[in-house]
């Protein structure tokens, strides 16, 4: 499985900057734009769950206060086990999740929850996609030439005067395929897949007519 030494890898060979004896980036500092660029990302792409929680009798309300890291609930299942299966409307307040249901479920009952969390990236492991890998290497390349672009300015480098316009260039390119990447893949681009249930809220009217 991918670790964040085999992205870190990847992110120096992308930078040019591969040779030990002359880095321009500590490991912490790419490991920095390396987690900036996954905050990014898992808002666009999240990580997928599902959990599934246990009513309390005659209460509408769950505890989702173990539903860590958690970006968003997308749905409530209750009852499961129909087919199709069967959303219900709910409202959130800090970890308290309550159903907008008529009658208080009894208790011991199941409900799905599908909800989304940000990505991890460690030592151990990713979340990430193989996919979503490259973008990830292209928003934190971009982050960091961007970070070494500035902090060039006004010095005297090694690289000589394209130095600066290099990673400017670099930054650039990188992170504008990064942005249309996560607008092509992301959950608010203009296409999105899979939605579960129909929103709660009702669309807004193309024709109101708002009065004088």
């Amino acid at each position: 499985m991918t670790t964040i030494d085999d992205i870190r890898a990847r992110l120096r060979f992308d930078l040019d900057d591969t040779d030990p004896a002359n880095r321009r980036w500590a490991d912490d500092e790419l490991d920095r734009h390396i987690g900036h660029a996954l905050r990014v990302l898992s808002e666009a792409i999240p990580r997928q769950r599902k959990s599934t929680l246990t009513t309390v009798a005659n209460n509408r309300d769950l505890d989702i206060s173990t539903l860590v890291p958690r970006i968003e609930v997308i749905a409530g299942e209750y009852p499961t086990g129909q087919y199709p299966p069967e959303y219900v409307p709910f409202s959130i307040w800090i970890d308290t999740l309550t159903m907008l249901i008529d009658g208080a479920p009894a208790g011991g009952q199941s409900v799905n929850l599908y909800w989304t969390a940000p990505h991890y990236l460690d030592v151990s492991g990713t979340s990430l996609e193989l996919q979503d890998e490259e973008i990830l290497v292209d928003g934190a390349t971009g982050y960091a030439a961007q970070q070494w672009a500035s902090f060039a300015i006004n010095r005297v480098n090694v690289g000589g005067p394209d130095t600066v316009e290099h990673y400017r260039v670099l930054a650039r390119s990188k992170l504008d395929v990064f942005h249309n990447a996560l607008l092509s893949r992301g959950r608010r681009g203009s296409l999105r897949k899979g939605r579960l249930y129909t929103p709660a809220e009702p669309k807004p009217s193309q024709t109101t007519d708002f009065g004088p």
